[in-house]
């Protein structure tokens, strides 16, 4: 039976408030104009924004700052030899949590990590060009005269088993969805801080509702951690997550159906309501 204890790795983080002269250094000009209080986390938060709202750069300065595996260094621009994106993060602060006993935790999990939209879809192009390299033998084997027949069983033999070794075949069948919930499987473990940063990618509604269930599951039963960046209406839906709404000045906490793009959807199937009466 599992044991529900709610873990609080990252307690808050706090991005930070300095000014630079330039208006357009990154990531400075980012948070130009915000009157944002620190992150106090919950055992899942939620930053939603819309695109160019500065979620992911959120995360990646996090990231940065706390150490993970995955993080991105980020380079800032060529104004000068100031390395700002350091700057930016050495100025941040955060506090840890604490363990089921009370006591401050003093570091964060090794296995903790950043996880960006673009991990998984260098998963999904490694996987298909596997699977584009082994048509490409075959093809090649076909143009010397042999029928495709002939090609594929060539391949089953013993050479040219030998020629395809390289080449996965346990996931050519998956489809792009398969392959990121695939992702997640392996990399997801028990015990963690993960910053996901729109883990939606490739994913269908239902997968995608799916896989917040299992954020639900792992955040009560598996002593992990999670804040992500998303503005997928069927996670935001199915996350017990507070969440903060990056899209607004003050970056203040709202529920998830209050949230713009939520809204957005909810307006659009209310207005072809009648057509899923018929």
């Amino acid at each position: 039976m599992w044991k529900e204890f709610l873990v609080i790795y990252l307690s808050s983080f706090r991005l930070s408030n300095e000014q630079v002269k330039n208006p357009n250094i990154y990531p400075y000009h980012v948070f130009r104009g915000k009157d944002i209080e620190p992150f106090v986390f919950s055992p899942i938060t939620v930053l939603y924004g819309n695109n160019g709202s500065g979620k992911s750069t959120i995360l990646n300065i996090m990231a940065n700052k706390l150490m993970v595996k995955g993080r991105e260094y980020a380079t800032s621009n060529s104004f000068g030899i100031v390395d700002y994106c350091g700057k930016f993060s050495a100025e941040c602060c955060f506090s840890y949590g604490e363990d089921e006993f009370g006591n401050t935790i003093r570091k964060l999990p090794e296995n903790s990590r950043f996880i960006k939209s673009e991990d998984i879809l260098y998963e999904i192009k490694k996987i298909q060009q596997k699977q584009i390299l082994a048509d490409g033998m075959e093809y090649d084997y076909m143009k010397n005269g042999h029928s495709r027949k002939e090609a594929e069983e060539y391949f089953q033999t013993r050479e040219g088993r030998r020629q395809l070794e390289y080449i996965t075949f346990a996931q050519e069948k998956y489809s792009n969805g398969e392959t990121a919930m695939q992702f997640f499987e392996d990399y997801l473990l028990p015990d963690a801080l993960y910053l996901l940063d729109e883990p939606e990618v490739s994913l269908s509604p239902a997968n995608q509702v799916l896989l917040a269930e299992e954020i639900n599951k792992m955040a009560r039963f598996l002593s992990c951690q999670f804040v992500i960046a998303t503005h997928s209406p069927f996670m935001l839906g199915t996350l017990d997550a507070k969440i903060y709404n990056i899209d607004t000045d003050d970056y203040r906490c709202c529920e998830w159906y209050e949230l713009e793009n939520v809204r957005y959807f909810y307006e659009f199937f209310k207005k072809h309501e009648k057509e899923f009466e018929e």
